[in-house]
C-alpha cells in the first residue's frame, strides 16, 4: 500500500479538448476514473455512467472517462471524435479526457498511482468472467501486446474508485457495470464519509 501523502489531487491530465487541468478540481469529491473506448462489447455502460453520475454527481460524485487503445485497438479515433461519439450517443455530461494509455511504459502517470495501491479488482465472477479472462489473455499473447498485471486495467471500462481524500480505495473489472450493487454499495459509502 503505498502512503496517503499523495493522492490523486496532485495530478494534472489532458481534457479531451486538450487543455491542462489539474485533479484537485475534484478535491473533496468521490471520484469514479474509467478507462473508456468507443468500438468495445462494453461500450453501452457509456449509459449507465451518465445515469449514475445524474444520480449521485449532487451527493459528490464525479465520473473522469479516460479514452484508450490499448485493449483490442477498440479506440481507434481521434479526441474530436471520442467527444462527437460520447455527446451524440450517449448524451455524455461527465468529464472526459484526452485519449491515452493505460499500461506499458507510455502509461498515464495518474494510473501508475492507481496500480501502485495494488488494489484487487472485483469482478462479477462465473464461467463467463473466466472464458473472458482466458479470451483476453490469448489475444495479449498473440497479438504480442503488454499483458497488465493483476492489479492494472484488464480492459476497457475498469473502474477504479477513489475516496474524498483523493485515495483509491477499490477496483472494479469491465464486466462490473456502473449500475450493479457491488459498485453502488460501495459508493454510497464513500459518499457518506
Amino acid at each position: 500500500m503505498k502512503s496517503l501523502e499523495k493522492n490523486i489531487y496532485t495530478f494534472d491530465v489532458r481534457s479531451i479538448d486538450g487543455k491542462l487541468l489539474s485533479l484537485s478540481k475534484f478535491e473533496g469529491r468521490v471520484v469514479l476514473v474509467v478507462n473508456v473506448a468507443s468500438n468495445c462489447g462494453y461500450t453501452s455502460q457509456y449509459s449507465s455512467l451518465q445515469k449514475l453520475y445524474d444520480e449521485y454527481k449532487d451527493q459528490g460524485l464525479s465520473i473522469l472517462a479516460f479514452p484508450c487503445n490499448d485493449f483490442g485497438a477498440q479506440e481507434p479515433g481521434a479526441n474530436k471524435d471520442i467527444k462527437f461519439f460520447c455527446h451524440n450517443s450517449f448524451n455524455v455530461t461527465f468529464d472526459l479526457f484526452s485519449k491515452t494509455s493505460v499500461l506499458g511504459p507510455q502509461k498515464l502517470d495518474l494510473y501508475q498511482y492507481l496500480y501502485d495501491f495494488g488494489l484487487e479488482p472485483q469482478g462479477v465472477g462465473g464461467f463467463g468472467s473466466k472464458i473472458f479472462r482466458l479470451v483476453k489473455w490469448l489475444l495479449y499473447r498473440i497479438k504480442g501486446v503488454w499483458v497488465p498485471e493483476r492489479n492494472e486495467a484488464q480492459w476497457n471500462f475498469h473502474k477504479f474508485l477513489i475516496g474524498r481524500n483523493g485515495i483509491p480505495v477499490a477496483s472494479f473489472l469491465s464486466e462490473v457495470s456502473p449500475n450493479s450493487n457491488i459498485l453502488i454499495q460501495q459508493l454510497q459509502e464513500e459518499l457518506r464519509k
